[in-house]
């Protein structure tokens, strides 16, 4: 699909694989989230800008490579994208983080806000959008809405699975963000879950059902 890369990197794919069996305990469930959201994390920075910067190691002086601008903004949608954030953080601990709360109504499926919280200076930084599960994609469109209304325009979307109709629906409402996952699934059920899929992330990684 135009403007989506599926990340299918062996150990990602191995990952992936024990999160989806029913049987994978809580605590299996959110390291291994962990694990994968870190090699996820390098696969959506990959093409970063750099600069140069002149230091001296203990042989000799030399012009090495620095990330360029300003540093990264790693966009939570709670809850789940928590999961994400975690070990995108073990990767890039001087990232700054934006929390947007929205939870979908179950008869409607349509996203519905209760909290953002972003940096003032948004529009100057690379924003990753993160949230475990594109399904119908309401809360991913509306998550990136919120943040464009407050000055963001340099976005990308990470996500660990994507339904086709999701992908369908954020493409048409957001086709100037790229979209990175480690797979495009079979379809949604008539409730809006990701078949096969794995479940509810967020149940799964806090235990709550």
């Amino acid at each position: 699909m135009d403007g989506v890369t599926v990340i299918d990197h062996p150990l990602v794919q191995h990952k992936l694989t024990i999160m989806r069996k029913k049987d994978t305990s809580t605590a299996g469930f959110r390291r291994l989230l962990r694990e994968i959201s870190t090699l996820l994390c390098y696969e959506v920075t990959r093409e970063l800008a750099l600069t140069h910067e002149n230091i001296e190691t203990p042989l000799t002086e030399m012009d090495a490579p620095v990330l360029a601008g300003k540093k990264l903004v790693f966009a939570s949608i709670l809850r789940a994208g928590n999961g994400l954030l975690e070990g995108m953080l073990d990767l890039v601990p001087s990232a700054r983080v934006a929390h947007i709360g929205l939870y979908r109504d179950h008869d409607t499926l349509q996203a519905i806000e209760y909290y953002f919280k972003a940096p003032e200076d948004i529009s100057d930084r690379l924003v990753i959008v993160v949230d475990p599960m594109l399904a119908t994609a309401n809360s991913s469109i509306s998550a990136v809405e919120k943040l464009k209304e407050r000055g963001a325009h340099n976005l990308r979307f990470l996500c660990l699975l994507a339904a086709p109709e999701g992908v369908e629906a954020f493409r048409k409402a957001h086709p100037d963000v790229p979209v990175y996952t480690a797979s495009i699934d079979s379809h949604l059920n008539e409730k809006g879950y990701i078949v096969p899929g794995l479940g509810d992330a967020g149940d799964r990684m806090y235990g709550t059902k």
